[in-house]
């Protein structure tokens, strides 16, 4: 069984997210779910990146490598949208990582001081028309990332929505999430 990294994405530790981590436990998998906002969770995606504006963007990635740094580094990171800078950062930097999966965003790997390590595999996961995944050029990260890295997937699913996994959202997506949970517990089952 793979131990886990999961970082929230701007909206906070919302009960969706949660959910997805219980999801991850009741298979098995170890997971640490750190809370990036320190309690704070916010109604509107708007209102979420507006509070992680006024943090940093760098202070929610070194609040991530803090607390990876208690942990061993034989780990899956897992990032949903904003927490995917933590989990990219990490799973590009930090010697050990055994995966990574990248949820509704992803991060040119120029951002983080080099290409994708040698023998990580990575899956990316997002909507096709999702405004801020296709219309900010986190396709194009992402299709730059899978063809660099050994072992990458990209997974494009049909919509618009952007936060289609968090159950607890508006933007949910049942089928869609459900087709992303199957994948990434398949990607952790054959985690090595």
């Amino acid at each position: 069984m793979a131990e886990v990294l999961l970082f929230h994405h701007a909206q906070g530790l919302t009960s969706g997210v949660r959910d997805f981590a219980d999801v991850l436990r009741q298979a098995g998998h170890t997971v640490h779910l750190p809370d990036l906002y320190d309690g704070e969770v916010f109604d509107t995606l708007e209102d979420g990146v507006a509070h992680a504006g006024k943090v940093g963007f760098g202070a929610l990635a070194e609040r991530g490598r803090l607390v990876a740094e208690g942990l061993p580094r034989e780990l899956v990171y897992v990032g949903l949208s904003l927490g995917v800078v933590p989990a990219q950062m990490l799973a590009q930097t930090r010697s050990g990582a055994r995966g990574a999966q990248l949820l509704h965003a992803c991060i040119p790997t120029s951002e983080f001081g080099g290409g994708w390590p040698a023998g990580v595999p990575v899956q990316v996961h997002g909507m096709d028309d999702d405004p801020y995944f296709a219309g900010e050029g986190d396709i194009d990260a992402a299709r730059a990332l899978v063809a660099e890295a050994d072992a990458g997937e990209l997974f494009l699913y049909p919509g618009e929505r952007h936060l289609f996994t968090d159950n607890s959202l508006d933007a949910y997506d049942e089928e869609a999430a459900a087709l992303v949970t199957r994948r990434v517990l398949g990607f952790l089952a054959g985690v090595r």
